[in-house]
């Protein structure tokens, strides 16, 4: 076993509290036995993993890094005591804004401050009051209603279209500290008093995809998503006036501003960045065994992830059929969002094959769901590189957060004909508003969007959609008055090629469990 060292100096072992990748100090217990971080027994060389902790041990436990993490909980309380003076020292009413492009909302100015003001008070206050409690150990409730306050606060400018710029800042950046503190920095919420010691590698698989490199690539992606929504969130909140664009000129503002957009209740780019807040913090939550001891978390990290991020990737290659226009910092969200999908898949597969095990087993699954469940087998991560060798070591690190992902010469060759086809008809000067046009565009895009999200091998077998896409992208454009003899071959060359090429599987370089045969 890998050996650590936690905020005293002391070893751990791997798989320990250290291999939480976050802030979670735990004082060692003066006990024969050492305690593993999920709250079960981890004896000598040689010893008995399955012997299980005492209720005794684990509420010991569970005091001692309440005593070490009591910092957390003042800290909860303080941001409350900021929430409740915010709208007192800082006019929600001075310098307010109006939505861009003349967008009408469900809430007139005069309500749009005050709704803001006594969100934030009342927000506040819950955390004075929940905050105070969750300094007593034992009470997982009230920490996880702080959460909760934290999330609302991040949402709450959205749906009251804050006409404040401050308040806006200051609800959404309060309400990633206040999640952070509640639930990531401590750890989950009393999760000492029922976690089961287990592997950390999921059995039949030869890596884990719940490492830290693994997550740390999909951190990284949101964060960037993140900081591109919240750019044209701005732009549509109305606090600032121009959306710059170094591609389609004033194409942009036509997007933000469009019909589509102005269907929404509230900015759907302001929308886009809350759900990148949420990607991104749900990234650091858990053990590297969080597959097995989270599935609740897992499974509601990846909807986020893969259908959200179809259904933005979707809205965002619509626009040229929708508005006639594109918008570069649209198209970075999805090209961001896009390998997140197969990126995601992997440890997704990896919970539901815990489920199915559980379930093969007699385990009430309602449990497992939510408490994770007993392990099949012990093992350690031996392969993942350590996250804090990043910098020694940037390539390895890399190329294991992408361990799941291969790229066959088809699926690449099958992306670039793609982004040919979106481009084809300004190459040959086919209206972008033609129906052609339309057929490339989108048929280019979804061609795409399948070729990159097959390289996970996980959904290999997903390929064969691209069968159907380059049949319809070959014939489907003779059929339309406005294209051209040139665009024409030029689609059914491409769209011939796309299905030859979804035809072979390709390469395949992990194993994964039970999964194994559906890697076709």
């Amino acid at each position: 076993m890998e050996e650590e060292h936690n905020g005293h100096g002391d070893k751990v072992k791997g798989g320990g509290m250290g291999k939480r990748g976050v802030t979670r100090p735990m004082a060692q217990m003066h006990h024969p036995n050492e305690m593993g971080d999920d709250g079960e027994q981890q004896q000598g060389k040689g010893g008995d993993h399955n012997m299980m902790m005492s209720d005794d041990m684990r509420r010991q436990m569970l005091h001692m890094h309440h005593m070490q993490t009591l910092w957390v909980y003042w800290a909860l309380v303080m941001l409350g005591i900021w929430m409740v003076l915010s709208p007192l020292t800082f006019d929600y009413g001075r310098a307010v804004t109006e939505p861009s492009g003349g967008r009408e909302v469900w809430l007139s100015l005069s309500q749009r401050i005050s709704f803001m003001k006594w969100s934030d008070i009342i927000s506040g206050l819950g955390l004075i009051f929940f905050g105070w409690r969750s300094l007593t150990p034992n009470r997982p409730y009230s920490l996880w209603i702080c959460c909760f306050i934290g999330i609302w606060l991040s949402m709450a400018p959205l749906l009251f279209w804050s006409p404040s710029e401050v308040a806006y800042l200051n609800g959404t950046l309060v309400g990633v500290l206040v999640i952070a503190l509640a639930i990531l920095i401590p750890g989950m919420p009393n999760m000492i008093m029922y976690m089961k010691m287990g592997s950390e590698t999921p059995p039949g698989w030869s890596y884990n995809p719940s490492s830290w490199p693994q997550r740390w690539i999909m951190i990284v992606l949101a964060f960037i998503g993140w900081l591109a929504s919240r750019y044209m969130g701005a732009f549509q909140l109305g606090y600032i006036d121009h959306a710059w664009d170094p591609f389609f000129g004033n194409s942009t503002r036509e997007v933000l501003n469009s019909g589509m957009s102005h269907a929404w209740p509230v900015s759907d780019a302001a929308l886009g960045s809350f759900a990148y807040t949420l990607e991104f913090l749900m990234g650091f939550m858990g053990s590297p065994s969080r597959w097995r001891t989270m599935p609740w978390m897992v499974l509601f990290f990846s909807i986020l992830v893969i259908p959200l991020g179809f259904v933005s990737i979707f809205l965002v290659i619509s626009q040229p059929l929708a508005v006639g226009a594109w918008c570069t910092l649209c198209l970075a969200t999805a090209t961001v969002m896009l390998p997140m999908i197969p990126l995601q898949l992997d440890e997704v597969t990896a919970m539901g094959q815990h489920m199915v095990q559980a379930k093969r087993r007699g385990d009430n699954l309602w449990e497992v769901f939510w408490k994770g469940g007993e392990a099949f087998e012990q093992n350690s991560d031996e392969r993942s590189p350590e996250l804090m060798s990043l910098p020694q070591q940037p390539g390895k690190v890399f190329m294991a957060s992408i361990w799941g992902m291969s790229f066959p010469w088809t699926l690449v060759v099958s992306t670039v004909i793609g982004l040919w086809l979106m481009v084809a008809p300004a190459v040959f000067g086919v209206n972008i508003e033609a129906r052609a046009a339309d057929i490339n565009h989108m048929g280019g895009a979804l061609i795409v969007v399948v070729a990159v999200t097959c390289m996970g091998e996980i959904v290999r077998a997903g390929r064969y959609l691209n069968i159907l896409l380059g049949l319809a992208v070959a014939v489907w454009p003779w059929f339309v008055p406005d294209s051209t003899l040139a665009l024409n071959i030029s689609s059914a060359i491409t769209g011939l090629t796309v299905a030859a090429l979804s035809i072979p599987r390709g390469l395949k370089t992990e194993t994964y469990g039970l999964w194994d045969k559906y890697v076709k």
